[in-house]
């Protein structure tokens, strides 16, 4: 409540050994990760294909590091250490938003066609329907059947 109104956010985030926070994006905020305990592999990647693009920044951070993600950008961590890790994340919005890429893609409702994926990914039907099971609670038949 203390924030409320004054465009900020913040979150703890803890991390079991091996914990993963996924590939995911804030459409509405940067964010900065302080690390409080532990240590994480944290990047970003960026999305500018006429300078350099889909270039990944990443760094192992330890207590006291601070690892800053631009608006929009995915970005991920990983708990690499054999303890657990506790960090803080601060936001430029009190809405950042939370887009979990994995999860959009392969776990819509409806689901998207197959032939999206296959030729965006460039990758067969098989690692589709493989992809999607961890995401999905429908039957991937109807997939097959949209045209």
């Amino acid at each position: 409540p203390a924030l409320n109104t004054l465009g900020l956010s913040m979150a703890r985030i803890d991390y079991e050994v091996g914990g993963l926070n996924p590939p995911h994006l804030h459409p509405r905020a940067s964010e900065m990760l302080t690390v409080l305990e532990g240590t994480l592999y944290a990047g970003f990647v960026t999305s500018n294909l006429q300078q350099g693009g889909n270039r990944l920044y990443a760094e192992v951070l330890n207590k006291g590091d601070i690892f800053v993600f631009p608006q929009g950008l995915i970005h991920f961590q990983l708990n690499i250490g054999d303890k657990s890790a506790v960090a803080n994340a601060a936001f430029s919005s009190q809405t950042p938003g939370l887009v979990t890429v994995a999860n959009v893609v392969f776990g819509s409702t409806p689901p998207i066609m197959d032939d999206v994926l296959t030729k965006g990914f460039r990758v067969d039907k098989k690692v589709i329907e493989a992809l999607r099971a961890p995401f999905c609670s429908y039957d991937q038949t109807v997939l097959h059947s949209f045209f």
